[in-house]
């Protein structure tokens, strides 16, 4: 399996705060799985890492990963906080897409609200070519109580990244309930682990893959943990619009 969003990065953000937290965060994704990771620390503009930053802290991992014999590739990315400025930080090449080839750019909106810029930034960032990647949607209480602002931006272009600890019930009743209706109107792209330390979100995981075998079937299990995130990895293209039905039909 390829989880596209965790912190394993030591010291950068509110992840690992060290690098052997981070041996250990991967130590616990090989055992769930996990072959393949994203590290995809917070960016936001003037206060979080650099593209520079987040690549030499990546190689060092890389070459404390090879020393333990520990067999996870983890790839570069970051999780932008999604901002006016995000655009022009693009266009200037200081942004990490996932996998860096250009493609798909993971970005947050805040916990609480849908800013009224958001519609306008996703579009920007498709107008340079970069697929934003909504992460956990399903955790945003304007989603959760609205899912059709949801679908406006997903049918817009944007792709949907879903947590797994809201499939499995390790967040709130509510966002458990989003995160279902989600699946079953075909608007999630990813499933990933969002891991900040070794235990939590990360077990989720393993945990999630086998709900949504039995949920919803082996080809949609391996669709979002498996197949669209290697597409996202080689930069490839992601079905999105002919999945979607409005909810209620």
């Amino acid at each position: 399996m390829i989880d596209i969003h965790s912190h394993i990065l030591p010291g950068l953000d509110d992840g690992a705060a060290s690098m052997e937290e981070s041996i250990a965060m991967a130590r616990c994704a090989v055992t769930g799985g996990i072959k393949q990771m994203v590290a995809t620390p917070h960016v936001k503009s003037r206060t979080y890492p650099s593209r520079e930053l987040i690549l030499s802290v990546l190689a060092k991992l890389q070459k404390e990963l090879k020393k333990n014999d520990i067999p996870l590739v983890v790839m570069p990315g970051g999780e932008y906080n999604l901002e006016p400025e995000l655009p022009g930080r693009l266009a200037r090449g200081e942004v990490l897409t996932i996998n860096d080839t250009g493609r798909y750019l993971l970005v947050e909106l805040p916990p609480s609200s849908v800013p009224d810029y958001t519609a306008t930034v996703l579009k920007e960032l498709q107008v340079e070519g970069v697929t934003p990647v909504i992460a956990h949607p399903e955790r945003n209480y304007v989603f959760m109580s609205d899912y059709s602002r949801l679908y406006e931006l997903v049918a817009d272009g944007s792709l949907v990244q879903l947590t797994a600890g809201s499939l499995t019930g390790y967040y709130y009743t509510e966002v458990t309930a989003a995160a279902r209706a989600f699946l079953e109107q075909g608007w999630v792209h990813f499933i990933a682990s969002d891991a900040h330390n070794r235990s939590g979100q990360l077990l989720q995981f393993e945990i999630a893959a086998k709900e949504m075998l039995q949920l919803f079937g082996d080809g949609e299990r391996r669709r979002l943990l498996v197949s669209n995130p290697q597409r996202a990895l080689r930069g490839e293209s992601i079905e999105n619009i002919s999945r979607l039905k409005v909810s209620g039909e």
